[in-house]
């Protein structure tokens, strides 16, 4: 009963975490309102005869502009030359039907927000990259329902996120979605478009008025083999001959439209804003009608042009989104009434036809911020609304010439999408201030619960049921003090309601009678408190946060400078040599481990890929797989030598660490090996096929004997043996022998921490998961670092009190100096460096989706979302679950003078593991705020959405992460470990440890 308070004092710093977190975003995170309007049209005066009557919309996903452009912008790559020859050739021979774009698409470049754009010609959000797996049907105008409306007909085929978006808009004999999520096939999808493309191009009746086709293997190919494959070559000439047969069986009355949703970065992933990812390839062609039919030039103030990355010359560029105008009036449709995209002007150089339509086009975008103006949210246009009227005004003007009001109409569009992309961020600063007190007051909490535990000593018990108490008091007050302050004021209170102010109330006035209970202790500001320190307020520049992957090893290497310190003047050669020699092996882990990296956009040229085989070959080096199955085999090895220390490596570790561990490891490396060799192509396609269902039950075999290992370990968890002496009379006391005694805590809370390590390197591929072996070895080393520190801490206390006791044979053990800041700094640090070296960083292409797919071949969301998060963010995870082993390692269960003050021999391990899992909730909630801060303050900044936000998401998703380590390291493992220890050494005398 006592040690679940610990555990509730860490859920309840949990609850204050997730409180600011909660009304922070609430108040940050960018959200659109989205008008119910919709475009009605009955005099005709918002459309424009039709010059086509049906349209083809073909989408390549992931197209990038240099698939099909002219002049290959990457002449070092082997693969990118004029693959996609098609559009190139139709738009040099007939210059007035068929053009080329470099389409800009808005971040984030997922394949929903795309669609969303595509169809409505709205801009995204930054939240809106959640919804990608889960979207709801689009309810605000579009082009789909503008055809709806008109009567036509809409065929389907591909990727079926379109049927989560618009469920309802599709002929049912013509709709054929496919799976969308299985990066790991490259052809269903495009096999099954193409199966049904053609029969409906080849009917004469032409049953469909617009049919849309999604293939996804060119985005499949980059996933999984990287843009400079020789897949990617192969996928591409498919598509080029796929394209060939359309335009052979296009009518003179069909538009065709062919684009990518987004580009692709160098490794073949997407989802930021990156040049590569935001760079997207349009290409518009009329086998019949010319769409331009002037000969005259258009007016060059109309067009803007933007050189591709690493491309010899510029090339005409527009937004992605400027073809819902142009695609509805080219139809003869109103253009839909949330759409902020300008029309093309290529498409409408005829006669008056190009006024008619920015005419048209302008107007819509008016009508559309009239009614946002008037909205809810109307207020967020109150800077940007004189420039707007200025624009709009310039455009009612009567004095001028022809090109000069054309070139009015087509800055007012551009005006309006710009004013739009900054001033969507519907910030509500109160609630981000609220959230920031609570992060910060929670900090200051969290410290003095740190260190008010550390002053206690065995009596944090009594001293932790009064704080509990107190918590919950302030609780229940600052809840009800809220809500009636929100019923007085819940006028003024914009964008807030009663749970806001009651989550507030509570946990700040919870945090209030903690603080106030338990001062904190600021008497020094020690070298891992000023670490932290600069790793928070680091945040608050754009360059530091770019090169955190740098900064991080620099920060773990300095925070051996106390341990070094102790080292050198520890009183014997033996803790010297340890201290000093045990922190070398840490500072050459961390060393090695930097060598990892993968590389943000921003880092370029600066920085060299070293995770994958190139930054454009997203397969691991080879030295990487000469090294893998090693690695596999090390680690358990590893634990063994580092047990055998303590002689702690017999009772279960004896069975667990050959018999489940060894095993679980081998098969992860082996299950990514078999995954490279199918990538490669080492593997022909039928016994790639079989390799793929034996992987997933690779994969899952080592889920289960992880589990049954665990099972194993709730059942028999302590790693001791005992030897029991045959007495030679019978008035001779029984002698027993527990081997393994001086670890018993630590080897057991080992084995189970390695469980986890065991599915997390599962799913690490194999680049990081030697980094997570660096990361176990480091660990190691800290631990050992600890212990000998500890000894030498021990040795002053004891020469300061009472000298001759050092001397003293039959001295009674005494206990042990509690655990330090410092202690617990390395290991915050070594998890998030080894988050950045097993190939993340704070951006959303570093999302490594080929976990996805361990456990089933194709996406299951639940299982999926699982696996990519372990991957994503399983070191932090490691990191938090190693922390309680600070406490752990190498303390004996029983305390001294046992016998009169009938202690626990657990209480002190409880108590400090309680100390570790506050200290590591206690850096990175510092790095949260330090994150929360810098975007709060830049949040009109022009990186916010590129670098502060999403360094703001990570930091809380690590801060989540942690939080839940701790409470399950503490909650299963140390509580579990310790009432095992208890009942084996309650009552038994001291004498014998």
């Amino acid at each position: 009963m006592a040690f679940s308070k610990g555990f509730a004092l860490l859920s309840l710093v949990f609850l204050v975490h997730l409180a600011g977190i909660y009304l922070f975003t609430s108040g940050f995170l960018l959200t659109r309102l989205s008008l119910p309007n919709f475009t009605q049209c009955p005099d005709k005066s918002c459309i424009l005869p039709p010059t086509h009557k049906r349209a083809v919309l073909l989408i390549i996903d992931s197209l990038r502009f240099d698939f099909i452009s002219p002049n290959p912008p990457v002449p070092s790559s082997p693969f990118h030359h004029n693959i996609l020859t098609l559009p190139h050739e139709l738009t040099a021979a007939h210059p007035q039907n068929s053009f080329l774009f470099n389409a800009y698409s808005d971040a984030p470049t997922a394949t929903l927000q795309r669609i969303k754009a595509l169809t409505t010609g709205s801009l995204p959000t930054f939240v809106d990259i959640g919804n990608n797996f889960g979207g709801s049907a689009i309810a605000e105008d579009s082009i789909m329902k503008q055809l709806r409306l008109a009567g036509k007909k809409i065929a389907f085929m591909g990727d079926d996120t379109w049927m989560s978006v618009y469920p309802d808009s599709f002929a049912l004999n013509m709709t054929f979605p496919e799976d969308s999520f299985n990066v790991e096939d490259l052809h269903t999808v495009d096999e099954g478009v193409i199966r049904h493309i053609f029969p409906l191009l080849e009917d004469n009746s032409k049953p469909f008025d617009f049919l849309i086709g999604h293939f996804l293997g060119v985005d499949h190919v980059g996933h999984r083999v990287g843009p400079d494959h020789s897949s990617m070559k192969d996928k591409l000439k498919q598509m080029d001959t796929v394209l060939r047969r359309v335009v052979d069986l296009l009518d003179h009355d069909t538009l065709l439209v062919v684009l990518g949703d987004h580009g692709m970065d160098r490794s073949g992933d997407h989802g930021g804003d990156g040049d590569l990812e935001t760079s997207s390839a349009m290409w518009v062609y009329s086998k019949g009608a010319p769409l331009s039919t002037s000969s005259s030039k258009i007016p060059s103030g109309l067009l803007q042009y933007k050189t591709f990355p690493n491309a010899p010359n510029s090339h005409r560029w527009i937004q992605q989104i400027d073809i819902v105008p142009s695609l509805s009036l080219l139809l003869g449709l109103p253009i839909p009434f949330n759409n902020l995209g300008s029309i093309i002007p290529e498409l409408f150089w005829r006669d008056q036809t190009l006024e008619n339509a920015l005419a048209i086009n302008v107007q819509q975008i008016k009508d559309y911020l009239d009614a946002y103006r008037a909205s809810a949210s109307g207020s967020e246009l109150d800077d940007a609304w004189p420039n707007l009227l200025n624009a709009w005004t310039a455009t009612q003007s009567t004095t001028l010439t022809n090109e000069q009001h054309l070139i009015t109409l087509v800055n007012y569009t551009r005006v309006a999408v710009a004013a739009c992309r900054a001033i969507w961020a519907q910030f509500n600063p109160v609630l981000m201030g609220l959230g920031l007190v609570l992060l910060g007051v929670g900090i200051v909490a969290t410290w003095a619960a740190y260190s008010g535990f550390s002053k206690v000593g065995d009596r944090w018990d009594e001293w932790l049921e009064s704080q509990l108490m107190n918590y919950v008091r302030g609780a229940a007050i600052g809840s009800i003090m809220g809500l009636g302050l929100y019923y007085v004021l819940e006028t003024s209170l914009t964008g807030m309601d009663a749970l806001d102010v009651c989550v507030f109330g509570a946990m700040l006035m919870a945090c209030v009678v903690l603080i106030a209970s338990s001062p904190p202790s600021f008497s020094s500001f020690s070298l891992p408190v000023i670490l932290l320190i600069l790793h928070s307020v680091a945040f608050t520049s754009n360059s530091f946060t770019f090169w955190e992957d740098r900064m991080v090893p620099f920060l773990l290497v300095s925070s051996l400078a106390p341990f070094i310190r102790k080292g050198v003047s520890a009183p014997t050669p033996r803790l010297r040599y340890r201290i000093l020699g045990f922190s070398l092996l840490f500072a050459v882990c961390v060393r090695l481990m930097s060598i990892s990296t993968v590389c943000r956009e921003e880092q370029q040229p600066y920085c060299h890929v070293t995770f994958y085989a190139s930054s454009s070959l997203p397969a691991p080096p080879t030295l990487v797989l000469y090294m893998a199955l090693p690695t596999a085999f090390a680690i358990p090895w590893t634990l063994r030598r580092f047990l055998r220390v303590s002689r702690s490596h017999l009772g279960l570790a004896k069975i667990f660490l050959p018999a489940i561990l060894l095993p679980a490891l081998t098969a992860g490396a082996g299950y990514w090996f078999v995954e490279w060799a199918d990538s490669a192509g080492v593997v022909d396609a039928e016994l790639a096929a079989l390799l793929r269902i034996a992987r997933t039950w690779v994969a899952r075999s080592i889920v289960l004997l992880v589990f049954g290992g665990g099972l194993l370990w709730w059942t028999v968890p302590l790693c001791l043996d005992i030897i029991e002496a045959t007495p030679n009379s019978t008035n001779e006391k029984r002698q027993v022998t527990v081997i393994g005694y001086a670890n018993a805590f630590g080897s057991s809370y080992l084995l189970f921490w390695s469980g986890f390590l065991a599915v997390i390197y599962l799913t690490t591929q194999l680049t990081g998961q030697l980094v997570l072996g660096l990361m176990v070895v480091a660990l190691m080393a800290h631990l050992e670092v600890i212990d000998s520190t500890r000894d030498v801490r021990l040795f002053d206390t004891l020469a300061a009190s009472n000298p001759s006791a050092l001397l003293e044979p039959n001295r009674r053990p005494t206990r042990s100096p509690p655990i330090t800041f410092a202690d617990i700094v390395p290991v915050a640090l070594l998890g998030l460096h080894a988050f950045y070296g097993t190939g993340h960083q704070a951006v959303i292409s570093s999302i490594q989706w080929k976990t996805a797919f361990l456990l089933t071949p194709t996406m299951h969301f639940s299982l999926s979302a699982t696996t990519v998060i372990l991957n994503s963010v399983g070191a932090i995870l490691l990191a938090a679950l190693a922390v309680p082993l600070l406490s752990l390692w190498n303390r004996s269960p029983l305390p001294s003078d046992q016998k009169k003050n009938k202690t626990r021999p657990d209480t002190q391990i409880h108590g400090e593991s309680v100390i570790a899992g506050l200290g590591i909730m206690l850096y990175y909630a510092s790095l949260l705020f330090g994150a929360a801060v810098s975007a709060a303050i830049l949040r009109r900044h022009l990186m916010v959405w590129k670098v502060f936000a999403p360094r703001f998401m990570l930091a809380v998703v690590q801060l989540i992460v942690v939080d839940v380590g701790v409470l399950v390291g503490f909650g299963l493992g140390v509580q579990h470990v310790g009432g095992h220890v208890a009942k084996m050494f309650r009552g038994v005398d001291t004498q014998l440890a």
